[in-house]
């Protein structure tokens, strides 16, 4: 009997699902000829204040732009140290590196979050702010962090790509600071069909200052008030996730479900499962397990048709990017040791019950045979 191929991330499915939802939408910016800027930008920030229940939204070509936008609003400067973590995608702390400013690493806990007790022994008269990513969907622990920050008089920006509409005591990711940054690529849950993001916050001097800087600094098309930048979201995308956003609550749900699922039949003692505690409300942009011959584990499923991936199998302190920086190995040790044995198992709406089974029942059978 073939096995069935299991994908981890499953866009034709999606777009055959959601095919006569989006067509129409498309139909409709073509026809308005509003392709840069354009009501639908209006639109979905009036509806991610709703959402969110913030002040103020700022719609931006990506989550990297949102990063960079937001530190440079906050203050941080060249030479300036922010801290942060070192197992996310390299955008954390490119943006860090594009304004001049200093990434500094800390360590994770075993829930891949910033370790906030680890804050103040890295804290010096240079550091500016703290960067916490809510990495898989998961919040970092905000009022350890945010104590400290006041502590010290430090900002702080959630980089919360992953996490949109994750909530830790009932707050959603991105209101536990001065500015929430947010991805809306097509591999996240709340995604457009191209590269975009978004800012939310509810101080109106940030909000400003990247409505100013995502146009070239333009305050009207003959006056710049201050050299900016190209990061706006285009009309397309922004219509396109005014409708993402009222789905949203239906993928959460769905992605909750598998992950309930993996918690109910994943039974081998060999990997630790990303349980949520009960102050969490996990969105599972993705499903980590930290388990013993990973590697092994990988391959096996792979020739099982299971796709999986790895988030991420080598550290940003590791990376050549960040030679300049001379940061030792084993100097992060606990993001180290773990960068060797998480893998990411598929967790996408499109899946149903039976693929979790399945492959839950292949990780049990692989460990059985060791």
């Amino acid at each position: 009997m073939i096995q069935k191929k299991i994908k981890f991330i499953d866009f034709q499915s999606q777009y055959k699902k959601d095919k006569k939802k989006i067509l129409p939408i498309l139909n409709n910016v073509f026809s308005s000829g509003e392709y840069v800027g354009g009501k639908y930008v209006e639109i979905l920030e009036n509806k991610l204040c709703q959402y969110f229940k913030v002040k103020y939204a700022v719609c931006l070509n990506s989550g990297t732009d949102a990063l960079v936008t937001s530190l440079i609003a906050l203050g941080i400067k060249r030479n300036d140290e922010v801290i942060t973590v070192a197992n996310s995608f390299v955008a954390t702390a490119a943006a860090i590196a594009h304004i001049g400013a200093i990434p500094i690493f800390i360590d994770t806990t075993n829930d891949l979050n910033m370790d906030a007790t680890q804050l103040e022994n890295v804290i010096t008269k240079k550091t500016k702010a703290i960067m916490p990513v809510h990495l898989t969907g998961r919040v970092a622990n905000m009022y350890m962090i945010n104590k400290i920050a006041k502590k010290y008089g430090l900002k702080v920006l959630e980089d919360a790509a992953q996490a949109a509409g994750s909530k830790i005591k009932g707050k959603m990711a991105g209101t536990l600071s001065d500015v929430g940054c947010f991805s809306t690529h097509p591999l996240k849950n709340f995604n457009a069909y191209g590269d975009g993001g978004f800012i939310i916050t509810n101080n109106k001097n940030i909000c400003n200052k990247i409505k100013l800087m995502r146009n070239h600094g333009l305050e009207n098309r003959d006056n710049c008030k201050k050299f900016g930048y190209v990061s706006r979201m285009d009309n397309i995308q922004a219509a396109l996730l005014v409708w993402k956003l009222s789905q949203l609550p239906k993928i959460i749900k769905n992605r909750r479900r598998n992950a309930k699922l993996y918690f109910k039949y994943l039974k081998s003692k060999k990997i630790i499962l990303p349980l949520e505690k009960n102050y969490e409300f996990n969105t599972y942009h993705l499903f980590i397990i930290i388990c013993e011959a990973r590697d092994k584990l990988k391959t096996y499923l792979k020739k099982k048709g299971i796709e999986t991936s790895i988030h991420y199998p080598r550290p940003i302190h590791l990376q050549k990017c960040s030679d300049y920086l001379k940061i030792k190995k084993g100097s992060l040790p606990t993001t180290e040791k773990l960068s060797g044995k998480i893998l990411s198992l598929p967790i996408n709406q499109t899946l149903d019950k039976n693929d979790i089974i399945t492959i839950s029942n292949l990780i049990n059978n692989f460990y059985k045979k060791k």
